[in-house]
């Protein structure tokens, strides 16, 4: 749980996981909410996990990605259960709202 334990990390790894490699700020994109400072110390943590890597692309600007590892990849049915869990329920809370 350690691994995966902070308010993004699991949003991060959704994304890295079954969509790809994504640069810094594509990633940033994905979670609104989350300032420059937080977005690094998550990827920091992930990164010294071993959960993903971070690519240095050989651009000019310099550009960065971050891709899933191998042992990044066994937690796959573990994001996507939280993920279903996730939708499931949204959905009840949706309904019960409607009532």
């Amino acid at each position: 749980m350690q691994f995966i334990s902070g308010k993004w990390k699991c949003v991060l790894l959704y994304h890295l996981i079954f969509e790809g490699a994504y640069r810094y700020s594509e990633l940033q994109r994905f979670v609104p909410g989350i300032t420059k400072r937080m977005l690094s110390l998550q990827l920091k943590e992930l990164e010294i996990d071993g959960l993903i890597q971070r690519n240095v692309l050989r651009e000019k600007p310099i550009a960065v990605s971050y891709s899933i590892t191998d042992y990044g990849q066994t937690l796959a049915p573990v994001i996507e259960a939280l993920y279903h869990w996730g939708n499931s329920f949204n959905t009840q809370q949706s309904k019960s709202q409607v009532h």
